[in-house]
């Protein structure tokens, strides 16, 4: 007799929309395959929460603690991080679009193969982070401080970078804008052959 094989369980998304979790404690748990969309989790306790292929649409978590949180397959799409606490959050395939992090404390804190595309970062904080080979198209890191993080690999495609503290910064194999290369603080970073002609041309000399 041929034993059958188990069904499987396809777990259903969970759709939450224009609600109210503000100041709610989540500490520790894991959310599997939830949706919210322009929900509410203004200083709410979410320290340790693991969230696994959830999505976040508009939502707001300003003030909220997000430390030592882990997030797998998460979109936190268009998503505002007001003065939030960040320390030890470990985020790995996960997109972050159009999201704004101004004021949000970071370090330390990580990312894997993750998209930061039109994220706001201005004045961030990310000293030695490693930020190697994301896609960070279009990020806003005016006088963010970047002194010897890893961006190597990093695609930095129309970045703002006014007076970004790039100072040691590994920038080999970076994609980077003439702008960039002329408005960052790059006083020590290491480059590739073709990022260093770049940055010659950028700064009007002529190379024969």
């Amino acid at each position: 007799m041929v034993a059958e094989s188990p069904e499987t369980v396809e777990v259903a998304e969970e759709v939450h929309e224009d609600e109210d979790f503000s100041e709610i404690v989540a500490a520790d748990e894991h959310w599997v395959r939830r949706r919210f969309v322009r929900c509410s989790f203004t200083g709410s306790d979410l320290r340790g929460l693991r969230t696994e292929a959830c999505t976040f649409d508009e939502c707001d978590f300003a003030r909220a603690d997000l430390g030592d949180s882990r997030h797998r397959g998460t979109a936190l799409r268009t998503c505002t991080f007001q003065g939030v606490t960040l320390l030890g959050a470990e985020f790995h395939g996960c997109s972050l679009l159009g999201s704004s992090l101004l004021g949000a404390r970071l370090r330390p804190i990580s990312f894997a193969d993750c998209d930061l595309t039109l994220v706001a970062l201005g004045r961030a904080d990310l000293r030695k982070t490693d930020l190697s080979g994301l896609r960070m198209r279009e990020v806003n890191l005016v006088e963010a401080d970047l002194r010897e993080a890893d961006l190597s690999g990093a695609d930095l495609s129309g970045a703002r970078l006014r007076d970004a503290r790039l100072e040691g910064a590994d920038l080999r194999g970076t994609r980077i804008d003439a702008d960039g290369l002329v408005q960052a603080r790059l006083t020590g970073a290491k480059v590739d052959a073709e990022t260093a002609v770049r940055f010659a041309v950028a700064h009007g000399l002529v190379i024969s």
